[in-house]
């Protein structure tokens, strides 16, 4: 009798063994249990979720939006105090004319100067005739006192009339080129003014964009999540104020690496929804994650110490949600959905 019941009870372990091992299995997909259809439960609706955030600091004078709401492109969400943009602005566009008027001044100038360059080239052609004058005078009285026909005194005075006539020749040159000179410093100092414009335009342009981004908008069409900020709060750049929520939506199932064999982009999908009743959708595998979830965490497993076992990772697969289908607007990011994938073969 106790052989009977050893061998009864070591039968009743050896079923519990084969039904433990049925089991896990079945809860794999493993052969004999292995399926055309891959079906997970770690998947997930996906969508773009966007902080939006100031780029500038002041207070909130205005909240223009609700939690939840719906928004289009280009909707006012929040107002800040501008008071101190529009000074900036108004600064900016005064400094912008004064240098802009400093810029039609020094072409005035420039004018003005070859103006005088050109006066100044007269006048040596006065004086170049008057030298000539001088010297055709200078050479007929020095024959006459070679004759002895002139006074000395005469002949001095012609001399004096002489080297008066080369001295304002010499001096209209010297003043040509004093003029020439102011023309190529104005002509220098226009290049300048014209930087000090570009700069003063930039300047104003800066000060317009400040002022604009003192209105947060919506980036896109699209519904709110809960609005933190409120009026009269002080923000900062960056801070976060809510977040937009775009109506574009996809699944994205964490299959195990046994299930990918078999699957390729473009194959059918379809899943369910938990919070939705189960309700089906339908879909296509889009794409692959380039790396298993784990090669995405902050701190990687390391599996070359100790004693090793042998884990299933998961591989992200991107599934796109075909359009028109009743209920989509209800898809929301973050719902869990279960995935069913039917593959090509076994794997």
């Amino acid at each position: 009798m106790s052989l009977l019941k050893k061998s009864k009870h070591a039968l009743v372990i050896l079923l519990l063994g084969c039904a433990g091992l049925g089991f896990v299995l079945y809860a794999w997909q493993l052969p004999p249990f292995d399926s055309h259809v891959a079906r997970t439960e770690n998947a997930y609706i996906r969508g773009q979720v966007t902080a939006i955030a100031p780029q500038l600091s002041g207070h909130v004078t205005e909240v223009a939006v609700q939690d939840f709401q719906q928004v289009e492109a280009g909707d006012v969400l929040v107002r800040l105090d501008d008071r101190k943009l529009k000074e900036a602005v108004a600064k900016a566009t005064a400094a912008l004319d004064s240098a802009r008027a400093s810029l039609q001044g020094n072409a005035q100038a420039i004018r003005s100067a070859e103006a005088t360059v050109t006066a100044r080239r007269a006048a040596l052609a006065s004086a170049e005739a008057q030298l000539a004058v001088a010297q055709s005078s200078w050479d007929r009285y020095a024959r006459l006192k070679e004759h002895e026909v002139v006074s000395a005194s005469a002949f001095d005075q012609a001399e004096l009339s002489l080297k008066q006539a080369q001295a304002a020749v010499d001096q209209a040159h010297s003043a040509i080129a004093v003029a020439e000179e102011s023309v190529a410093g104005a002509r220098l100092q226009s290049s300048a003014l014209a930087a000090s414009v570009a700069s003063a335009e930039a300047s104003l342009e800066l000060a317009r964009i400040d002022l604009g981004n003192a209105v947060v908008r919506a980036p896109e069409s699209g519904r709110l999540g809960q609005v933190s900020v409120r009026v009269g709060q002080f923000v900062t750049a960056g801070s976060t104020l809510m977040s937009h929520v775009a109506p574009q939506t996809w699944v994205i199932a964490n299959l195990r690496e046994t299930q990918v064999g078999g699957i390729l982009p473009g194959q059918r999908v379809s899943f369910t929804v938990d919070a939705l009743g189960h309700e089906t959708f339908h879909g296509a595998v889009e794409r692959f994650s380039p790396a298993t979830g784990s090669e995405f965490s902050v701190l990687a497993a390391s599996n070359a110490t100790g004693n090793f076992t042998k884990v299933a990772q998961r591989v992200p697969v991107r599934i796109s949600i075909d359009p028109g289908q009743p209920d989509l607007e209800k898809l929301v990011p973050g719902l869990s959905v279960v995935v069913e994938i039917e593959r090509t073969s076994a794997g």
